[in-house]
């Protein structure tokens, strides 16, 4: 944890939920041990995208059980959300939530390994939210990135990996490749020409990366 426990209680009673169904989710991933984005983290990502203008595609990469697609596709009502996840019983119940959510319409899940590039995506998308296998995070940023807009967003989570990337020496030896895979995708991030990225402390950490509209953009 980034911050104090009690503290993050405090905000989660500050974030309003949306759908009642978020609220069974949430229960549902803390019951069965199901990796959610924490609940003040999807709320900056939700304002981020209201705030955007002419939002028209989504794309996000780890489904889970769609908690945080539900939140996305609530936070702008004109655009198409599509998902990637490679679990069987997490894509059967997304879509149930998201079905429940009134949403199916809109969110798209599909059954797929990111790792593929699954045929049946956008060309061009606003926003691509990376919550996925962590050790991967540089290779979908690569991936999924030549589909960005001008401008458009590439948010990262878990970036800061509970704080152990502040760390050279993890006690946790088994952590130590994903901690150094994390640092040098946060490095590589705040280095790169054709992004601007700011590192939020909220959550277990969000990497913000904005795409610059034009190559000389400082």
């Amino acid at each position: 944890m980034l911050v104090d426990p009690r503290l993050t209680q405090y905000l989660r009673q500050l974030t309003p939920l949306g759908h009642p169904v978020l609220a069974e989710m949430e229960e549902h991933a803390a019951r069965e041990g199901i990796p959610i984005i924490d609940r003040a983290s999807i709320q900056l990502i939700s304002i981020l995208l209201q705030t955007k203008a002419n939002v028209e595609r989504v794309l996000e990469i780890g489904t889970a059980i769609g908690y945080s697609a539900i939140w996305m596709a609530e936070a702008v009502p004109g655009a198409h959300i599509d998902t990637i996840e490679r679990d069987e019983q997490r894509v059967r119940q997304a879509r149930a939530y998201i079905a429940r959510a009134g949403l199916a319409e809109r969110i798209t899940v599909h059954h797929a390994d990111a790792k593929d590039n699954p045929p049946s995506l956008s060309e061009h998308y606003d926003c691509i939210f990376i919550d996925a296998a962590k050790g991967q995070y540089r290779f979908f940023f690569e991936r999924y990135g030549t589909r960005l807009k001008p401008g458009g967003l590439i948010i990262s989570d878990n970036v800061l990996f509970r704080g152990h990337v502040v760390h050279n020496h993890v006690e946790n030896k088994r952590l130590t490749p994903l901690v150094q895979k994390l640092q040098a995708y946060n490095k590589w991030l705040a280095d790169h020409p054709r992004f601007e990225t700011s590192f939020v402390p909220v959550g277990d950490g969000l990497a913000i990366s904005r795409l610059k509209t034009k190559p000389s953009e400082n």
